[in-house]
């Protein structure tokens, strides 16, 4: 399954240059990756009142072209792959108007309970684990 978001860059994620400051596209990613969890049934809230945390462990983006104020962004966000200790996800973010490509990047995280000691997802959670199993799908790698 593939979430998608749309938006529109505000004055105050811009820099001095006039583009998109790089530190936006942690909230922007994070914002696609809630909505896509919402989307299936298995939402941040979800998962937290069942025992569970997602806590990000490594993160990288490839910037492709500048964003910049009132453009409108397309944030697409896969599941790239699940374990029972471990998710990633997927982004392609791009302007929503003349589908050009912005940046790429993925996310990875950890399950863990509300210690930040790691779990087994499929013991611990097993509903949830078994819906975000069903959703990932095979993308096009983000070469580092």
């Amino acid at each position: 399954m593939l979430g998608e978001i749309i938006f529109t860059v505000r004055y105050a994620e811009t820099d001095q240059m006039a583009i998109v400051h790089h530190s936006n596209f942690a909230v922007w990613a994070e914002a696609g990756r809630n909505d896509l969890l919402k989307s299936i049934g298995a939402s941040n809230k979800i998962i937290e009142e069942n025992g569970a945390l997602l806590p990000l462990y490594e993160m990288y983006f490839k910037f492709i072209f500048p964003a910049k104020f009132e453009d409108e962004i397309l944030v697409s966000t896969k599941i790239k792959d699940i374990s029972q200790v471990r998710i990633s996800f997927s982004y392609e973010i791009k302007n929503a108007k003349d589908n050009k490509s912005i940046a790429v990047g993925k996310t990875m995280h950890a399950w863990t309970d509300k210690t930040l000691k790691p779990i087994n997802a499929k013991k611990i959670i097993p509903d949830i684990y078994s819906i975000l199993n069903m959703q990932q799908v095979n993308i096009i790698e983000v070469n580092e």
